[in-house]
């Protein structure tokens, strides 16, 4: 439930009322229809809710805003709402001051939806894809993985949260000019160790982490020196499987301890043994979006994005200036591209699978592939420009003391998201990498394992075990949380009580922000500001000692904190703990 929505659509049909008996009783003119906007000043001074309305009728009415909010306020009748009183404030504002009812009805809502406190049906029926990490298969996987991983995952459960029917997907690169250099690389490997490093010559452009010579080993391990012989196509095929068949349960697991979990991993592989990467391109063929030249099949991505931009009213001397270019779809030799198998792949997911919205999260370094997928997306009649969503986080520099940190201790090598688990907690890491995708990132490690205040993830953490703590420790004395029809919440008068109410009564509408803006950020705001609120309420106000009715209105409120905490931690991936 979503206090705070229906707060505010509260207070709009107390102003229609209001201006329906003010018009009636000739105060105001007849005939209008009284619209406007509610907010929730910064200031609590200024009311708990806000109103413009006197302000966007006063065109309408022909009379000043401060006439308006006076007949309105004159004719208002607040009995029976969760609103105890109205005031006039500067040009014609309306401000709502809210009532003891609406703070004992946030605790109840929060008892009667427990797990599912917070949830909603915004975006019910609405079917969404979100692809997140899809890292190349070919090597382990870096700091960037590390951060999508989080923000895909952290995406995906809001949009859960907010109703919607989601899907993650991570979508295996194990086709195309990668996956040859990666066989060729392990064969080249295979071949030093039986020939001697000296007689094969490493390709220049091959992938040259030590990683490549494990798999050159554990091949040879495993088939012994026979292959050095067999023709090279038989060899990088076999060897490209090798490779995927450790490397890939290695992502997996990696993945597994960084709490993400996946409804499937899509294969590359199988659009090209399907057809129907030939298939989609047969499409845009039949379309009229495609041509030959020197031996390669082309799209028109120049004329799609420019048609798009025309469309929207852009000039064609600044259209010129974009530099717009073609891409290959299929090679003179009668391989497709890499974009060729993208285009299909998420024609499959529009067209096949029946997602009504896909969201991707990417690489900032991919920002120039945007325009060119949804225009073809556009071509193919799937509307990429409004169902298909990119994402784009920027890079993350690994800190520790104030000094970029770029290898591993253990390793010498790269860090790793296998090495940044070995370094620091998960919850940390999902913390910290649940962040505004597109800032660049300064991780701190020296913050990231530090046990005191300073660190915002044990902050949170330390606030629901110090809950649960309190409750236990109440409940040995003989004092249990009672149900929310047992307290008075007129009781929860002080400000560090009204104050951490409120915030809990803002769960449901951060996650209703968080899903549109795709923006799980403010979950992990939310749980630190939720935790300053307990903090300054547990220092103010004792439950032990207090006369019953207090003390069990008290209890109460920290048990619905307890609960909020674990429901919010829960969307971030990140775990509540009973102790610290």
């Amino acid at each position: 439930m979503n206090l705070i929505e229906q707060a505010k659509k509260q207070i709009d049909a107390l102003l229609q009322r209001a201006y329906t008996a003010a018009a009636d009783a000739g105060a105001l003119p007849t005939g209008a229809t009284l619209t406007g906007t509610v907010e929730i000043p910064k200031d609590v001074r200024n009311g708990d809710y806000a109103a413009n309305h006197a302000m966007a009728a006063a065109k309408a009415l022909h009379a000043a805003p401060r006439q308006i909010a006076q007949a309105l306020v004159d004719h208002m009748d607040l009995s029976g709402s969760w609103f105890r009183a109205v005031e006039i404030a500067g040009p014609g504002f309306l401000n709502f001051r809210l009532g003891e009812r609406w703070y004992g009805d946030v605790l109840a809502a929060v008892c009667a939806e427990g797990a599912d406190y917070g949830k909603s049906d915004a975006l019910h029926g609405q079917k969404i894809m979100v692809e997140f990490v899809s890292a190349n298969p070919t090597g382990p996987m870096h700091m960037g993985n590390a951060r999508g991983g989080v923000l895909g995952d952290a995406l995906a459960e809001v949009l859960h949260c907010a109703g919607a029917d989601v899907w993650r997907e991570f979508y295996v690169n194990d086709a195309g000019n990668q996956i040859e250099k990666f066989a060729e690389s392990i064969d080249a490997r295979y071949r030093q160790l039986i020939l001697g490093e000296d007689a094969v010559v490493f390709p220049e452009d091959g992938y040259h982490g030590e990683d490549i010579i494990e798999l050159a080993k554990g091949f040879r391990a495993k088939e012994g020196d026979g292959w050095l012989d067999k023709p090279v196509a038989e060899r990088h095929t076999a060897m490209a499987q090798y490779g995927l068949s450790v490397n890939l349960p290695k992502m997996k697991a990696d993945l597994a301890r960084y709490h993400i979990h996946y409804d499937e991993w899509f294969y590359e592989s199988s659009l090209h043994n399907s057809g129907y990467v030939a298939d989609t391109v047969a499409a845009l063929e039949k379309l009229g979006y495609t041509y030959e030249k020197d031996g390669a099949v082309w799209l028109a991505t120049s004329r799609i994005l420019a048609d798009k931009l025309l469309a929207a009213g852009k000039k064609p001397e600044d259209i010129e200036k974009l530099g717009l270019k073609d891409d290959v779809l299929r090679r003179a030799n009668g391989f497709y591209t890499y974009f060729a198998a993208d285009i299909a792949y998420h024609r499959n997911k529009f067209a096949v699978r029946g997602f009504d919205k896909v969201i991707n999260i990417w690489g900032a370094d991919h920002h120039g592939h945007v325009a060119r997928l949804k225009g073809a997306m556009d071509a193919l009649g799937l509307d990429g420009e409004h169902r298909l969503d990119i994402v784009l986080m920027q890079l993350v520099k690994l800190l520790q003391d104030g000094v970029e940190v770029r290898m591993s201790k253990r390793t010498g090598k790269a860090i790793s998201l296998s090495d940044l688990l070995d370094e620091i907690p998960v919850d940390a890491a999902r913390w910290f990498f649940n962040s505004k995708p597109e800032s660049q990132m300064d991780f701190d490690l020296s913050l990231a394992v530090r046990q005191d205040s300073e660190n915002p993830v044990y902050y949170v953490q330390y606030a629901h075990a110090r809950i649960c703590t309190m409750l236990a420790n109440l409940a040995a004395d003989g004092l249990t949380v009672p149900a929310p029809t047992e307290v008075d919440p007129a009781l929860l008068a002080d400000d560090t009580e009204r104050a951490l109410i409120k915030q809990l009564s803002a769960l449901p509408e951060e996650i209703r922000i968080a899903a549109r803006d795709y923006n799980p950020a403010r979950i992990g705001a939310y749980c630190t500001e939720l935790a300053g609120c307990f903090h300054r309420f547990y220092t103010a106000c004792r439950i032990k000692g207090e006369a019953e009715a207090l003390a069990k209105a008290r209890l109460l409120l920290a048990d619905c904190t307890r609960r909020v905490l674990e429901n919010a931690l829960a969307i971030l991936g990140v775990s509540a703990p009973d102790r610290m």
